[in-house]
């Protein structure tokens, strides 16, 4: 095998599924974990100067915060360490899920600890030195605001769910040289059943009667498109038929022109999410609302002499931490036992194989790492078809990054 070989045989048994800015990540992360060591030793030394035991006990709840972000930086720093590690059937991308999940559970159990406190509290309450816990809680929502800042890179809140679809795009719109003036061609969907369109700015109107296209598939199928006017633009009578994916005859001002068309499948929300970032943003953002919570509480309590306002924020403030550490218990979990994470681009996948009267026998999509999909695909097929013809099929499944097909004749 010569060194091109062995090259490329390395690159396409890669199995190193790290998300997208992953080192970058790892930085921010590191960061926010001086910034709140930094924040608890002021706390802690601070409080012991001036006597103050609210101080230190901030200061130690800043200690747990550091804590459950080390977690985070420690994944993303073995997600890379072992990368390359053959110990690993498919790669170390799910170091941040496992992480995620650890977190999720210890967000759990701060959500049960805060709220048997409260109770304890409503019940029985206890002295509150407003003009010491104000304060505190106002410089614990800023440190927590500005690690959310930071760990999400200053434009991301990373708590949000997203969707389960996967999306597909095509090639921009074709612009056609036509010798009366300029076309232009593409594939419209939006809303409505897929159909070409053309239309041209400057110059005579194009005329349906003149106008036609004849797509060629990469297996050799054609199939000819005949259009009617839509007031402008001409749109063909029938539908493109999925994948769309194809070689584009198209005959106008009495000549033939051919253009190429190719479709990209993008897998979103579980299949891309990073599940370790969005732990330590959960993580910090539950604390800021907490801290929101509890200086209004604070300052209602104070102003009015309500010492039943404290506890009560503290039991919603633990049923809003309990409902984010659910939701990232559950789509970590998932991600750990190899649930489909996006069942769109699974029958996107089943349909692009059975596009020639194939039949899909067995299929297994999971998740790598943050967008990152490994797919097992089982076809029965009466064609002499082979492997190489089902990977160039899904080849526009861009997240697709570990391919394995089996093929079997039929009888």
């Amino acid at each position: 095998m010569s060194d091109a070989e062995s090259a490329a045989f390395e690159a396409f048994h890669s199995h190193v599924f790290l998300g997208e800015g992953h080192e970058a990540s790892e930085r921010r992360t590191w960061v926010v974990i001086a910034l709140c060591a930094a924040m608890m030793a002021i706390e802690i030394v601070g409080g012991w100067l001036v006597g103050s035991i609210a101080l230190i006990a901030d200061g130690l709840h800043m200690s747990t915060h550091a804590g459950a972000l080390l977690l985070a930086a420690l994944a993303y720093s073995f997600a890379r360490r072992y990368a390359h590690d053959p110990r690993f059937a498919f790669g170390a991308g799910k170091f941040g899920d496992l992480a995620g999940f650890a977190s999720a559970i210890i967000l759990a159990m701060i959500a049960l600890l805060i709220g048997w406190e409260a109770v304890g509290r409503l019940f029985a309450p206890v002295p509150i030195r407003f003009a010491e816990a104000i304060p505190i809680a106002a410089l614990g929502l800023a440190v927590n605001l500005a690690s959310a800042w930071l760990l999400s890179g200053g434009h991301h809140d990373g708590h949000s769910h997203g969707h389960g679809d996967a999306a597909h795009t095509h090639d921009a719109s074709k612009r056609i040289d036509a010798p009366a003036g300029p076309v232009t061609l593409e594939v419209c969907e939006d809303g409505v059943p897929p159909r070409f369109r053309l239309g041209r700015a400057a110059g005579p109107a194009l005329s349906a009667a003149a106008v036609s296209i004849e797509t060629v598939r990469p297996n050799g199928a054609r199939q000819e498109f005949a259009f009617v006017d839509r007031g402008g633009l001409l749109e063909s009578l029938d539908e493109i038929p999925e994948p769309h994916e194809f070689l584009a005859n198209v005959t106008v001002d009495g000549r033939t022109f051919s253009v190429a068309f190719e479709e990209h499948e993008h897998a979103h929300g579980a299949a891309t999410q990073d599940n370790n970032m969005r732990a330590a943003i959960v993580h910090v953002l539950a604390d800021a609302t907490v801290s929101v919570a509890v200086i209004g509480g604070l300052i209602l309590a104070w102003l009015f002499g309500w010492p039943w306002i404290d506890p009560l924020v503290g039991i919603l403030g633990a049923l809003v931490i309990a409902s984010w550490s659910a939701a990232l218990i559950r789509d970590t979990a998932g991600v750990l036992l190899d649930m489909i994470p996006d069942p769109h681009m699974a029958d996107r996948v089943r349909k692009a194989i059975e596009a020639d009267g194939d039949r899909v026998a067995d299929l297994h999509l999971w998740r790598l790492g943050p967008g990152h999909l490994g797919v097992i695909v089982s076809v029965v097929t009466p064609s002499a078809r082979g492997e190489a013809d089902y990977r160039a099929r899904l080849a526009r499944f861009s997240a697709l990054s570990h391919v394995t097909i089996e093929v079997r004749r039929a009888a």
